[in-house]
């Protein structure tokens, strides 16, 4: 008897971790009854990555408005879970990652007595509010999964060191690595706005933490450098949140070497990323990613839910601090022993078969 499985996906990011679990599920129709719900936390990137994967939610809750509060999302994710719970009750729900969505998908799980996965379990930084508010979501499913599927041996130390029994924890990988490889594989490489044979930085910045001054004080820097560098670009594709378009075009617009783009669909983002020469970003995604590309990262945070990447030499703490961010785009940009040290360094996020091993986890539970 096939087991009715509902995946839950929000955001861009969660897209793209659960979208190679969305397909190898779909392998095995005697086994599984798919259902794939979108809450649309974020519309419209959610919406390049389904499409990019082929994958077309039976549910689709469309849940953004502008300026949406957690509080919102959090209420009507609950609502329609509830609902949804009365009528179809799924044997296992999945999700993935940090965001509102997952907490509040945990949650409704919990009050349903659903068994409720959990990819990418494990991630800690120890400070509920750095970074904000995905700390404290991504604690939630902590204490309510039935399978966490941790992406590291760190990540699953976490949860053993929280009391989570260790049958409940698994190390799997990370499903982005499955994504990357998958997408760097059967797509080729679109055009870009920068010209062949120029150097440059991929950056990315929306953190809801370095909102506020923290954000300025990024941007000044990227000024900064750029004003001393005109041989380098720096590529921002700006993420919409007003709190970081505002600021951005204050600061950065008319910077002749700065960039300043609509986001990327995924496709675009894992093509640029593989040209470039390296990463200055707050993404959690991209600190997983870049590795796998030989790319170094300088992680534009003070603390991050993956130290993997930072013991292991491919990323690197800079901060909001405009004098750190400025030194360490000089390092390695202009220090190719520096450069090399981080680049040649080995991806700590696995091999690319993080999916085939969550299914055959579910497939020996259910």
């Amino acid at each position: 008897m096939s087991r009715k499985i509902l995946v839950i996906a929000g955001t861009r990011p969660e897209a793209i971790k659960l979208a190679p679990v969305i397909k190898a599920l779909e392998k095995h129709p005697e086994r599984f009854e798919l259902t794939v719900m979108a809450t649309a936390q974020h519309r419209q990137m959610l919406d390049q990555v389904l499409e990019l994967f082929g994958i077309v939610p039976g549910l689709d809750l469309d849940l953004m408005v502008p300026d949406q509060t957690l509080t919102r999302i959090t209420c009507r994710v609950l609502e329609e879970l509830e609902s949804y719970f009365s009528g179809r009750r799924p044997d296992a729900v999945l999700a993935q990652g940090d965001t509102t969505t997952v907490m509040a998908a945990a949650l409704a799980c919990f009050y349903a007595r659903i068994p409720f996965g959990h990819v990418e379990a494990g991630l800690r930084t120890g400070d509920l509010y750095a970074p904000y508010p995905e700390e404290f979501n991504r604690r939630v499913p902590g204490l309510l999964a039935a399978w966490h599927f941790a992406p590291t041996g760190w990540a699953a130390g976490n949860l053993l060191g929280e009391g989570i029994a260790r049958e409940k924890v698994h190390v799997t990988g990370n499903t982005v690595i499955d994504a990357l490889f998958y997408i760097l594989k059967t797509t080729a490489p679109p055009p870009s706005p920068i010209p062949e044979g120029r150097r440059y930085v991929l950056m990315t910045c929306h953190r809801r933490e370095n909102f506020g001054e923290p954000i300025r004080e990024i941007f000044t820097a990227v000024k900064e450098f750029a004003g001393k560098h005109p041989e380098i670009t720096v590529w921002y594709p700006v993420h919409p949140n007003p709190h970081v378009r505002g600021p951005a075009g204050e600061i950065l617009d008319g910077v002749e070497n700065v960039l300043l783009t609509e986001p990327l669909d995924y496709l675009h983002f894992v093509h640029a990323m593989n040209r470039s020469e390296l990463l200055l970003s707050d993404s959690g995604g991209v600190q997983e990613e870049a590795p796998s590309l030989g790319k170094p990262v300088l992680v534009l945070r003070e603390k991050t839910e993956r130290p993997e990447a930072v013991a292991a030499g491919t990323c690197r703490l800079v901060g909001s601090d405009r004098s750190r961010i400025v030194a360490g785009l000089e390092e390695l940009l202009f220090d190719r022993a520096a450069y090399r040290e981080m680049s040649e360094k080995s991806n700590p996020y696995g091999d690319g078969r993080a999916a085939g091993r969550i299914v055959d986890i579910l497939s020996a539970a259910l």
